[in-house]
């Protein structure tokens, strides 16, 4: 009797030792539990290989830590710029499409279409087909709806290499094929105009209304290099293609040309020096807006966005000069998926317009939020504060520049030593404080900035910057102003 209560006892420690592993390594959840299926989104991939494509400052900097893997293997001498994924039609499988480049001469980049075969139990190389772009570090891949039926386009931006924006897009067929609907190169810029489609659209129960394509180009029949023509493209059931429907001028601002030929040369740094600088939002009342601005660093590689009592940065990855501008792809610092592409043209040479596209690898969006015309900060407040402060004097004063000329047409000239130098200035107020900006008519020279402090009729400059942070003092030795009668 002893013996079987005793083996009873063990037996009954044992099977309670047992089921204290069974629930604490998880093993009950494979009986009680059925697996949970995850649902696959559409992605957007975009990655520079290291140490290929780079513009200065920048060392083989990786968008993404993201995985380029592909369903199946490409060919040799073919290299992945960009992965998307998508749920294929039947919502059985996944589909891919991959953009890619070769190795050889050929600066071309294609774009190939993978899908699961049933017969082979595996995927097979559907269509392959190249695109306009042929700058890897320039290439964004997404779908959206276009047309307004649901049937996703598949699109592909970049640039080539004259520096010129494209567009490639994609349609599924009714044959289940894919062909291009419209490819379009331009140096300019290229805009999907969306506009908001009726609830009936959004809950399944209706199509809803084609984005156009509006394309922004040079007027070549202007003499103001400025001046623009306005493309729009719209889809055509008809042809099943994107048709050019409308061409409109647009003037634009009359600027000195030689400095814009130079600003706009495309000589790499030459418009992000120009650039360089704190830059006020513009509303489109024309009001100037201290509470919205931008803020450029190139020699530090960042970009940071100020609105709505929120700072982001963004790591500033990589530039292309185009015709009115500059194009830069740009990264957050803290939120790594989150890519903010920035077409930049000139307006005048103190104010900028700006067109601000998102990728949050889901899909591309237009952030009109940033978008619009920016003043340079200097000639922002000064406009602003004319009436309380001249912009320009006539004086003369002895500092250990030199004998310093100011013109009230705004012209400095610095004699020292037989030699001269000269550029342009202007006063003006930030914050009660008094600021002076000299520009030398030497490109090599940057602009410098001082904050003015009168003493017993002396003026006293002390070099400061201005960015995020507001006025910053440079610690610099000060330059001592005294006034000369002039006779």
């Amino acid at each position: 009797m002893k013996k079987n209560f005793l083996g009873f006892s063990i037996g009954i420690t044992v099977f309670s030792i047992l089921v204290i592993i069974f629930l604490a390594t998880g093993m009950w959840e494979r009986f009680f539990l059925h697996e949970e299926v995850e649902e696959t989104r559409t992605r957007v991939i975009t990655v520079r290989e290291a140490n290929e494509f780079t513009s200065p400052g920048s060392s083989g900097y990786v968008y993404w830590e993201e995985d380029l893997s592909t369903k199946m293997l490409l060919d040799d001498g073919e290299i992945v710029i960009a992965v998307l994924n998508k749920e294929s039609e039947d919502g059985l499988t996944e589909e891919q499409f991959v953009v890619y480049r070769t190795t050889n001469a050929d600066n071309t980049i294609y774009i190939t279409y993978l899908a699961y075969n049933d017969r082979t139990r595996g995927y097979s190389r559907v269509w392959s087909m190249p695109t306009a772009a042929t700058r890897p570090d320039t290439i964004t891949l997404y779908s959206q709806d276009l047309i307004g039926d649901r049937n996703n386009c598949i699109i592909v931006t970049g640039m080539n290499s004259q520096n010129e924006h494209t567009m490639t897009v994609f349609r599924r067929s009714s044959a289940g094929n894919h062909r291009k609907i419209a490819e379009i190169q331009i140096g300019g810029s290229i805009i999907i105009q969306e506009i908001n489609r009726s609830l009936s659209y959004q809950q399944g129960i209706s199509t809803g209304q084609s984005f156009n394509i509006a394309v922004y180009g040079h007027d070549s029949s202007s003499a103001n290099i400025m001046d623009q023509i306005e493309t729009i493209f719209s889809y055509s059931s008809a042809s099943g293609q994107y048709e050019q429907i409308r061409v409109s001028r647009i003037p634009g601002t009359q600027i000195e040309q030689r400095r814009l030929r130079e600003i706009l040369s495309g000589t790499p740094g030459v418009f992000e020096n120009f650039i360089n600088d704190l830059w006020y939002f513009v509303s489109p009342q024309g009001t100037i807006t201290t509470k919205q601005y931008l803020y450029f660093d190139p020699a530090g590689r960042e970009i940071i966005f100020y609105g709505d009592e929120a700072q982001q940065v963004f790591h500033w990855q990589a530039s292309t000069p185009t015709r009115y501008g500059l194009y830069i792809r740009s990264q957050n610092i803290s939120i790594n998926t989150l890519l903010r592409f920035i077409d930049i043209e000139l307006e005048s040479l103190d104010s900028i317009r700006l067109r601000v596209n998102e990728d949050v690898r889901l899909r591309i969006t237009a952030n009109t939020t940033w978008d619009g015309s920016y003043r340079r900060a200097g000639a922002a407040v000064s406009s602003e504060a004319s009436s309380q402060l001249r912009p320009a004097i006539d004086a003369l004063f002895d500092s250990s520049w030199g004998r310093l000329q100011l013109n009230n047409s705004g012209v400095y000239t610095i004699s020292s030593s037989g030699s001269t130098r000269s550029g342009n200035y202007v006063f003006y107020r930030i914050d009660n404080n008094n600021l002076i900006e000299m520009r030398a008519n030497n490109a090599a020279e940057n602009r410098m900035v001082y904050q003015i402090e009168n003493v017993a009729g002396v003026m006293i400059l002390s070099r400061v910057r201005i960015g995020n942070n507001g006025i910053q003092d440079l610690n610099e030795p000060p330059v001592t102003l005294t006034p000369v009668e002039i006779n």
